[in-house]
């Protein structure tokens, strides 16, 4: 089945060098989850990767929602309008409510203030289907440092990452109880305290 895609929010950014890869303890279970729903639709909260396209497209096809938050957060900065994330974060979206199977957060959240982290998380929720699944990771530190990090799916439990030059900042780092109250009405699946200090959490929408 061809791969279906809807890009939005492409920005070009300048890019580091440098880049890692490392062991994700739940991608895998992510993936499995969505590779069983032939005709899955994912909503991808990152940059277009291409290489993410073609690694979904080369084993289910699906239909991937590009929703590029990363630039709206550089678009608000240079602005000066990030007191309206909120707002804008609860009419970014226009798919129907329980009409996607699966998001990819990444790491977005560390870069939203409360209130527009609290929409965001909403509106997911809402798109998510039942028996849905969303993956997101939270970092152990905040940083003065302005930049964002690309993942590129290596393989089922590999990412391979780049940070890229952005205009926001880590914030504060959100707790275990901060991300449960963000996905309150989920059902967590698991969650992975890694070496380097990020979390990985995976949660589901209960069925209904």
């Amino acid at each position: 089945m061809a791969l279906k895609t809807a890009f939005k929010g492409l920005s070009s950014v300048a890019t580091a060098p440098t880049e890692d890869v490392y062991s994700s303890k739940t991608l895998s279970k992510f993936l499995s989850f969505v590779f069983s729903r032939p005709g899955a639709e994912l909503i991808d909260l990152g940059p277009v990767i291409g290489s993410n396209i073609a690694f979904m497209g080369e084993r289910v096809g699906c239909k991937i929602h590009i929703e590029d938050l990363y630039a709206d957060l550089d678009r608000h900065a240079l602005e000066g309008t990030l007191d309206r994330l909120p707002d804008f974060m609860a009419a970014r979206f226009p798919l129907g409510d329980e009409s996607v199977d699966a998001v990819l957060c990444w790491d977005v959240f560390d870069y939203l203030n409360p209130d527009a982290g609290s929409a965001l998380s909403g509106e997911l929720i809402r798109m998510l289907r039942p028996g849905g699944a969303l993956l997101g990771f939270f970092g152990a530190r905040a940083s003065g440092e302005t930049r964002y990090t690309k993942y590129f799916i290596e393989d089922e439990s590999r990412l391979r990452y780049r940070f890229y030059v952005g205009a926001c900042r880590r914030r504060a780092v959100l707790q275990n109880r901060d991300i449960d109250n963000l996905f309150a009405g989920l059902q967590l699946s698991d969650s992975v305290l890694m070496r380097s200090g990020v979390r990985e959490v995976l949660y589901h929408k209960r069925s209904a």
